[in-house]
């Protein structure tokens, strides 16, 4: 299985691959989820001035005499407002309204107003990774009560001589839920499967609008710690224009190529070779034996399933005579199933699909594989009057997919060389889940034979019905953990919709703050 694997790598680099570095994904940060994390940080920017400002003494901030008798102090702290503004093309507005309880003598306290405004931007440093810079500070003090009457508000002039501006200023960003260690989490490698990983990285600073804060996004794949190269997409991708009137916090986008990048990284890191073990389940009441590993479906009225036993080359020899000379002994029935080229998606309104080439190897013998017949499988899609709403990806009409393939021969159908598998996609908390349901609308047909020809209607009477099923179920095991989200470390997502739109997917979403106990946030 490692030499296949290092052998799929080998192979990727034939592939057309990324001459210059372009977005598969982004997002879209609106107005309303700027809001939202300027009202989540008020607490630790006030967490913040507290541990710098409450102090017995702080000469190094409040400017004056050294003398204990008269040496200023601030005993409160209280951050009344706190707000992000955009500035279109260049970046965010910092305001921060702090109300410090200052005791200038033993028999006094004032209520003292500081208000910072801040200009920030977002560069992304020689590492690649984001970080937040302030390009402009203004801190001013006036006094706004006393504890013995509402006085008038002192001159700025006077009080600004109190207070050490570059102390404030300093490290004003971090007034914000640590704007830079939450951009880097942005950036962290996500497993995908055992030996894959994913990874997204900003392509440019992020664009300042009125629509909010735009972010270009490339993923890249490691496969056994090596960076893959991708296929080209055929397409540049550009974050779509949202509606103005969206009351998402964040917008999530994905490119058909994100998608078709996924799968092929997967395909490349092995996840995807399948060894099937076929099996038959006999029923009673009606004389007839079906075939496969895995009984979803309640059997038909008046049909009980008996028993479910190995399907053998002993069972299968009556139908295939030469099999009996080429095992003389028993062995059980296995099926490995390998890509004959790389899948890809296909995003149209309302419907995502699985493309994929797919040969079937038919064989018997573990651990020594013997293959006997090598079959491909291929779609039968209807003519588009007769799909299916999209939920039921590609399948045809139930008339066609629940009765015979050969019945579809007097339908005027579309032959297909790729299988075609409908994707439902849903995202809980920060993972998008991918799933493929039970493909219907195959066939197969001989690809090769060491036991001589073998009709199409028997391959598939032997064969299909565990294709159909385990295909499918063996590739939402893969995918059963789900695709880690662009996201950073403090933030999940809820009120999520997933939709999809031709040739790209949006997740708007809400953030939602989580708990620093460490217990995962649940989204429905």
């Amino acid at each position: 299985m490692a030499k296949l694997r290092t052998l799929s790598i080998l192979l990727s680099l034939l592939v057309p691959v990324h001459s210059t570095r372009s977005p598969d994904c982004g997002g879209i940060l609106t107005p309303l989820g700027l809001s939202y994390f300027a009202e989540v940080s008020k607490p630790h920017a006030e967490t913040v001035l507290r541990q710098d400002l409450l102090a017995p003494a702080v000469p190094d901030l409040l400017v004056g005499s050294t003398k204990p008798s008269s040496r200023t102090q601030i005993n409160s702290v209280k951050v009344t407002e706190l707000s992000l503004s955009l500035v279109p093309d260049s970046g965010l507005r910092l305001s921060v309204d702090v109300d410090l309880g200052i005791t200038p003598a033993p028999s006094t306290t004032k209520v003292t107003r500081l208000s910072i405004r801040a200009d920030l931007h977002v560069e992304m440093n020689p590492e690649g990774n984001l970080e937040v810079v302030t390009s402009a500070c203004k801190p001013t003090m006036e006094e706004v009560q006393s504890t013995e009457e509402r006085e008038s508000k002192s001159s700025s002039s006077e009080l600004d001589k109190e207070i050490n501006v570059d102390k404030v200023c300093l490290e004003v960003s971090k007034l914000l839920l640590s704007p830079n260690e939450e951009l880097i989490s942005l950036t962290a490698q996500f497993p995908v499967s055992p030996s894959c990983q994913l990874q997204y990285l900003p392509l440019a600073a992020p664009v300042f609008s009125e629509q909010g804060i735009t972010i270009s996004l490339q993923t890249t794949f490691q496969v056994a710690g090596m960076a893959i190269p991708l296929p080209v997409s055929p397409v540049p991708f550009n974050m779509p224009e949202l509606a103005s009137s969206s009351p998402a916090h964040l917008t999530l986008a994905f490119s058909e190529h994100f998608f078709s990048s996924l799968f092929f990284a997967l395909e490349m890191a092995g996840a995807f070779n399948m060894t099937i073990l076929v099996s038959r389940a006999k029923s009673k009441g009606v004389g007839t034996t079906l075939w496969g590993t895995h009984w979803r479906d309640s059997p038909a009225p008046g049909m009980a399933w008996r028993s479910r036993s190995p399907l053998t080359t002993a069972t299968v020899a009556p139908k295939i005579t030469q099999m009996g000379s080429l095992f003389p002994e028993d062995l059980p029935v296995v099926l490995q199933a390998v890509f004959r080229s790389s899948t890809r998606v296909v995003l149209e309104e309302g419907k995502a699909a699985l493309k994929l080439l797919l040969t079937v190897h038919v064989g018997a013998g573990s651990p020594a594989f013997q293959s006997f017949l090598s079959v491909n499988v291929v779609s039968v899609p209807c003519e588009p009057q007769q799909r299916l709403p999209p939920m039921h990806g590609a399948g045809c009409e139930e008339l066609i997919a629940g009765g015979s393939a050969r019945w579809a021969q007097h339908i005027p159908l579309l032959k297909a060389e790729d299988m075609s598998a409908g994707l439902l996609l849903s995202v809980t908390n920060t993972r998008m889940i991918i799933s493929a349901p039970v493909i219907e609308n195959v066939e197969l047909s001989l690809a090769a034979s060491d036991v001589g020809p073998v009709p199409d209607a028997l391959l598939e009477e032997l064969f299909l019905p565990t294709i159909r099923t385990e295909v499918p179920a063996q590739i939402n095991v893969v995918l059963s953990e789900g695709v880690v989200l662009p996201h950073i470390s403090s933030f999940t997502y809820t009120n999520i919709n997933v939709e999809i739109h031709k040739d790209y997917v949006l997740v708007p979403c809400n953030l939602q703050l989580q708990e620093r106990t460490g217990a995962q946030t649940t989204v429905g």
